[in-house]
C-alpha cells in the first residue's frame, strides 16, 4: 500500500506540474493586460486573473478550495495579512483568494525564472534577505502597497515550517509594519497544503481539500510590534490546534 501511495504521489505531482505550465501559458496574455492600468487597478485586475487561473488549476489537480472569513475585510481598507507557511501551495492559495488586490512579500529566487518570473514579480514585493538595502526598500514598498488601499500578505514564520509545532516563532517584520502604519492585521490560517505537498518527500503531491481561514482583524491601537506579534501568534496557533 505504501508503494502504491508513493507511485501515485509522483504521478499526481507530474500531472500538477504539467497542468500548471499549460494553464500558465494560456493565462499569461490576459495577465499582461494588467500593465494597461495604473495602480491599484493594475493589481486588482491581475489578482482577478490569478483567481480564475487558480480556480481552474486547483480543480484540475483535484483540490477543492474552501475560503472562510472574507467578511472581515472592509471595502477600501488595506490590511496586513499574516499566513502560516507549510508548502509551495501556500502562496498561490493566499494570493489568489485574499479578497481584493494584494501583494506578497517574496524571495527574489523565483523572480529569476524566465517568463514566470515576470508573473511572480507582478504579484510580489521582492526582497533579498541577504541585503540590508533590499530589506529597507521592501519596507517602503510594502508601505506604498498599503497606502494604495491594497493588502500586504506576509508569512511571519519566514520559511516553511519543518517542525512538529503548529507554528514556528514569528519574525518582527509584519508587526513592525503594522506599528509604523497603523494598518490592522488579518491573521490567516492555511490548512491542507502540508498534507498535499509533504516537505519530506521530493516531487510528491496528493490531492486534498485546501482551506484558508481569515480571522478577526487585530487592531494596532497604539501597541508595539512585540505585543502585536504575541497576540497574532496566539490567535493563529489556537485556530490551528482546534
Amino acid at each position: 500500500m505504501r508503494i502504491v501511495k508513493e507511485i501515485a504521489g509522483r504521478i499526481c505531482a507530474a500531472w500538477a506540474l504539467v497542468t500548471f505550465i499549460v494553464t500558465f501559458i494560456l493565462v499569461l496574455p490576459f495577465a499582461f493586460v494588467s500593465y494597461l492600468f495604473p495602480e491599484p487597478a493594475s493589481t486588482a485586475y491581475f489578482i482577478k486573473v490569478s483567481r480564475i487561473w487558480m480556480h481552474i488549476w486547483f480543480f484540475l489537480i483535484g483540490c477543492p478550495i474552501r475560503v472562510r472569513g472574507t467578511a472581515h475585510f472592509k471595502k477600501g481598507a488595506g490590511y496586513i495579512v499574516t499566513c502560516n507557511h507549510n508548502s509551495l501551495l501556500d502562496i498561490p492559495l493566499s494570493s489568489a483568494f485574499i479578497p481584493g488586490p494584494n501583494k506578497t512579500i517574496a524571495k527574489t529566487s523565483f523572480a529569476r525564472i524566465p517568463v514566470f518570473g515576470w508573473y511572480y514579480t507582478k504579484g510580489s514585493v521582492l526582497v533579498d534577505r541577504k541585503s540590508e538595502t533590499s530589506r529597507k526598500r521592501s519596507i517602503e514598498k510594502m508601505k506604498a502597497v498599503l497606502r494604495q488601499g491594497m493588502h500586504m500578505c506576509i508569512y511571519p514564520e519566514g520559511t516553511r515550517n519543518r517542525t512538529k509545532e503548529p507554528l514556528k516563532p514569528f519574525y518582527n517584520g509584519a508587526f513592525k509594519l503594522a506599528e509604523d502604519t497603523g494598518h490592522s492585521i488579518v491573521p490567516a490560517v492555511i490548512l491542507g497544503t502540508k498534507q498535499a505537498v509533504p516537505l519530506n518527500k521530493p516531487f510528491f503531491f496528493l490531492p486534498r481539500t485546501l482551506e484558508i481561514h481569515f480571522l478577526k482583524p487585530v487592531e494596532v491601537n497604539g501597541r508595539n510590534a512585540a505585543a502585536l506579534k504575541e497576540e497574532v501568534f496566539n490567535i493563529m496557533k489556537a485556530h490551528l490546534e482546534v
